[in-house]
């Protein structure tokens, strides 16, 4: 069943695309306080050991039936909480068996996993909420974004700060010309807070019983299972994750994505802390250029300039912030320079704020524009709001639907643009290209690298000191820069597992 094919899981999947219809609250009598079992959702969590047993907690108004998991041990709270649920190891057999009582999936699996479930899950017709970053590659989430456009179902990235309303408050103020024309952004972030700028371990570890290993790498190469790389620690890894950029960009880069009207920016330039061929680096600086967009009835949107530190790395400190006055908040912020003023936020886009803050005094926002979302108004982690309006979407016709607002039409571009940074960073380096990356997003891919450019990237970085003298051992091998972007764009898929196609 490991080896199940494409053609096959396919064939099984068309059986069950229709799935199961939701059949209005209104025929049932729930307006009278009773939800009838066939007005709830069937969902299935996939990668339920860490925020997945959050996300399903906000689900719990639904019937979760199914939860799989590579590693047991791990997803045995989540595996109490649902006891009723089937519990699978491999999602292609979950869907195998229970295809046809599912109607959405949770996904909440290390990054390089993302994509094959949810394409998959797309192509059967499930509703899907999957954890950000959407995906690990650029082609990856334009894959995503067509699936979900040519099937019809109710998707939602969960970058749950995206359906608070001081997310919206920062799109209403920016577009109603509030600080003027934005040229330039500044975002930042307190992680990582898991170890980067990692070597490849050595020596042979035992598999733990309660994990299987081969399923936890999926189209990721061959290598032998270290403690390193899971649980959690995967972020920290290349091949499994996206670092601190693919981690935070998501949710604190929403609100500027929303509010600027963005979509694919013309070039990027990153820079680093030294990195290697196995893990991101401790720190980076990434600046994305996007182009000029069409004008808002209140304020234009020239070209801007956003710029991306993480790993401790700041912005500089606007000169409207008192001494002591924190930017942003503890775990990273925003702030929108416009011809007429600033903005500064917090992660998420919390608490938006005037610069300088003395300005809030006699502020008259703007009307509120753009719906709220129920729940979206109090503690982010104390809420189901984001995976509540994706189960409202869900439960609407694909006709007369309102999309989640962190649908897939929103989130997958998105998510193209965070990780497009990622390979900035891991073109640039020490012994790197060198230069602005100019980005043809439409085409997926740099122009300006031509076939007999390279890039030499560090593969050992010992230090050892014998008898008081330190010992330097840094080596790096030279790759191919074009191969290696191409590749990095759209990975190659290993171990049997493989993506549906690219709708046209």
């Amino acid at each position: 069943m490991k080896n199940l094919s494409r053609r096959k899981f396919l064939k099984t999947g068309a059986m069950t695309a229709a799935g199961l219809t939701i059949v209005p609250s209104m025929v049932l009598g729930k307006s009278f306080g009773y939800t009838a079992p066939s007005d709830k959702l069937n969902i299935a969590g996939i990668g339920v050991g860490g925020i997945g047993r959050r996300n399903l907690a906000n689900m719990k108004t639904e019937n979760i039936v199914a939860l799989c998991d590579v590693d047991w041990k791990y997803a045995s709270k989540t595996f109490n909480d649902y006891p009723k649920a089937k519990q699978f190891k491999d999602w292609r057999i979950m869907f195998e068996e229970m295809g046809k009582s599912i109607d959405a999936i949770m996904v909440a699996t290390p990054d390089h996993t993302h994509a094959g479930v949810t394409a998959h899950g797309i192509t059967l017709g499930k509703h899907c909420f999957t954890q950000k970053p959407l995906t690990h590659s650029v082609y990856e989430s334009r894959l995503l974004t067509k699936l979900a456009k040519k099937y019809k179902v109710a998707t939602q990235m969960g970058n749950q700060g995206n359906s608070f309303d001081d997310c919206r408050k920062v799109a209403e103020w920016i577009q109603a010309g509030v600080i003027g024309e934005v040229t330039e952004v500044h975002c930042w972030t307190d992680r990582p807070i898991w170890p980067q700028g990692l070597q490849e371990p050595k020596g042979l570890v035992k598999v733990p019983k309660t994990l299987d290993w081969d399923l936890f790498l999926g189209p990721a190469k061959k290598r032998a299972y270290n403690p390193v790389y899971t649980p959690w620690n995967w972020r920290g890894w290349w091949d499994f994750g996206t670092g601190a950029l693919g981690d935070m960009a998501c949710h604190i880069m929403d609100p500027l994505y929303w509010a600027l009207n963005l979509k694919y920016p013309t070039s990027v330039i990153g820079s680093s802390t030294l990195s290697n061929i196995y893990s991101p680096p401790h720190a980076e600086v990434v600046t994305y250029t996007f182009p000029a967009r069409d004008n808002l009835p209140k304020v234009a949107m020239p070209e801007v300039k956003v710029h991306w530190y993480d790993g401790g790395l700041m912005p500089p400190r606007p000169e409207e912030l008192k001494d002591g006055e924190m930017m942003g908040d503890e775990n990273g912020g925003i702030i929108f320079i416009g011809s007429k003023g600033k903005i500064m936020t917090g992660c998420y886009g919390m608490n938006p704020t005037l610069l300088p803050l003395s300005a809030m005094e006699h502020f008259n926002q703007p009307k509120a524009t753009i719906p709220r979302i129920k729940g979206g108004n109090g503690d982010i982690w104390n809420t189901n709001a984001h995976e509540q309006d994706w189960i409202r979407a869900c439960k609407e016709s694909p006709e007369n639907r309102t999309e989640a607002s962190s649908n897939f039409q929103f989130s997958g571009p998105f998510n193209e643009m965070v990780v497009m940074g990622v390979l900035a960073v891991r073109l640039a380096g020490i012994h790197g290209l060198n230069r602005e990356l100019l980005w043809d997003g439409e085409n997926m891919k740099f122009t300006n690298i031509s076939p007999n450019d390279k890039i030499k990237i560090v593969t050992v970085d010992d230090f050892t000191v014998i008898d008081g003298d330190p010992r330097f051992d840094r080596r790096f091998a030279e790759f191919n820069a074009l191969d290696m972007s191409n590749e990095w764009i759209k990975h190659t898929y290993e171990n049997g597992f493989t993506l549906p196609e690219m709708p046209k």
